[in-house]
């Protein structure tokens, strides 16, 4: 259990990353990886205002880098660690991929999947909450503060 955990974190602090990136560039930052096999398959991050596209989330870039990168559009053998727990959106998209395990950190009352419905996920998909959550939620708490 204690590399399991491990692993999480390690990963789980590539999203991070991927989040600055986003931050960097004016987007909410949110970031994503998956892996498969212990290697990195896809990442992404919020690419919403710099293209101009309400669908362009973490998770979408991070699900179609490791679909090309896979040759196909299930990812049943694949975790995705997210920094913030998808939306309702993103968790649709991840059910299609047959995503094996999503691992997100901070919690997203107000849009997360969870707040809809858990349903909306594949049922063979395994979540795991709360990875690396203090430093997911500060930097959306620092995006945000800044803006008001």
């Amino acid at each position: 259990m204690e590399a399991l955990r491990e692993t999480d974190e390690k990963y789980m602090r590539l999203a991070l990353n991927e989040a600055h990136i986003a931050l960097e560039n004016g987007e909410v930052p949110i970031g994503a990886v998956i892996v498969a096999g212990g290697a990195v398959v896809g990442r992404g991050h919020n690419l919403v205002e710099t293209l101009c596209d309400p669908t362009a989330h973490a998770e979408i870039q991070a699900i179609t880098a490791a679909a090309s990168t896979l040759g196909g559009k299930y990812l049943p053998d694949c975790t995705i660690y997210v920094t913030v727990e998808p939306c309702a959106m993103c968790a649709g998209a991840l059910a299609w991929s047959r995503i094996g395990r999503i691992v997100y950190g901070a919690g997203d009352p107000k849009r997360g999947y969870t707040t809809i419905s858990e349903r909306i996920l594949h049922p063979k998909t395994k979540v795991q909450n709360g990875v690396l959550a203090a430093e997911c939620e500060k930097l959306m708490t620092d995006f945000f503060a800044k803006l008001r």
